[in-house]
């Protein structure tokens, strides 16, 4: 999203509650925009701060081919600072460099906006030290904390910012943006199972390894139909190998995860609601004749305690071999 007409259009009420307080000339110190992925999050803030910089606006909108617009959508602008996290977390080393920041005044100007992406996973002792700069604001600097979890952000912080929501985008609306953008039908309901974000959808469609993981998870209900006494070993020859890094991991329960809803489905007779099958796929229609409702419901009560493992950085070939042990039927 280039403006904030164009944003409007994604996420209304956020983008209001903003352009009224910037045409009232009262923008915060500090934002918190929580919502989960794909939901706008880092255009939101790359709009606020064009607005911020940006010399030749017309109203409340940034021109976007200044030298300043420029190089902020670049990553280049030098009072316009991105944090990310480090491995699991941003930590302190990153806020106290920070904080070294804040000591000068801006490159180009007296402003500056520091954007952190993630801010749900500042240690303890960074969050603490982010306060410093909550506590003391600067009216020419803007915070702007981005979280798919906003009740992981600590209370002190949150009291100090103006808390954004944002709401998920219909999934209607993404499947026909991203057929219009040249992906299938059936390939455009899955991945808009899975992600909001645009550009994340696209390398989803082109990437090798998501048709893989797609291949994986049908044989794994194949072999968990017709032979499920294999399943543990089948995890170990093919899931295992093909699937090593954590996030590549994530997406393969991910995946699961949507093929045993359309089972649940199915017996549902909710054909509409259909994500990973299509109604006329004879494995979905096998596999609701092999397991029961309450089976399947146990199958995502496991598949739902994997991710949660998998997200405590729990040993991924411990989760996989547990999570196939309790689907053998």
């Amino acid at each position: 999203m280039e403006t904030w007409s164009e944003m409007e259009k994604i996420q209304p009420l956020a983008t209001r509650i903003i352009i009224n307080s910037i045409k009232k000339d009262r923008v915060s110190h500090a934002y918190l925009l929580q919502g989960a992925r794909g939901t706008g999050k880092e255009a939101i803030a790359l709009l606020m701060a064009k607005g911020f910089f940006c010399n030749e606006k017309v109203g409340i909108e940034a021109c976007g081919h200044c030298s300043n617009c420029r190089r902020i959508v670049s990553g280049n602008h030098p009072d316009v600072h991105w944090i990310e996290p480090e491995g699991q977390s941003i930590k302190i080393e990153q806020i106290k460099n920070l904080q070294k920041e804040f000591i000068y005044s801006g490159m180009e100007s007296n402003k500056k906006v520091y954007i952190l992406k993630g801010a749900d996973t500042l240690t303890v002792n960074a969050a603490n030290r982010i306060l410093k700069f909550l506590e003391e604001p600067s009216k020419e600097t803007i915070a702007i904390m981005l979280t798919e979890n906003g009740r992981a952000i600590i209370p002190t912080i949150r009291s100090r910012c103006q808390v954004i929501d944002l709401k998920p985008l219909q999934p209607q609306i993404f499947q026909q943006q991203l057929m219009e953008n040249g992906m299938e039908k059936q390939n455009a309901v899955l991945i808009s199972a899975l992600t909001n974000d645009l550009n994340d959808a696209l390398d989803l469609n082109e990437n090798e390894l998501f048709a893989g993981t797609r291949n994986l998870v049908i044989q794994l209900v194949e072999v968990l139909i017709k032979r499920p006494k294999e399943s543990y070993l089948y995890i170990h020859s093919d899931w295992i190998p093909l699937l090593k890094e954590r996030q590549e991991q994530e997406l393969g329960l991910d995946l699961l995860l949507l093929a045993v809803k359309d089972i649940l489905y199915m017996h549902l007779d909710d054909k509409k609601s259909l994500v990973f099958f299509t109604p006329d796929n004879p494995l979905l229609e096998k596999a609701g004749m092999t397991f029961t409702p309450e089976q399947v419901v146990q199958f995502l009560r496991a598949i739902f305690q994997a991710r949660r493992k998998l997200k405590q950085n729990v040993q991924p070939q411990l989760v996989m071999e547990q999570l196939t042990l309790q689907m053998q039927r």
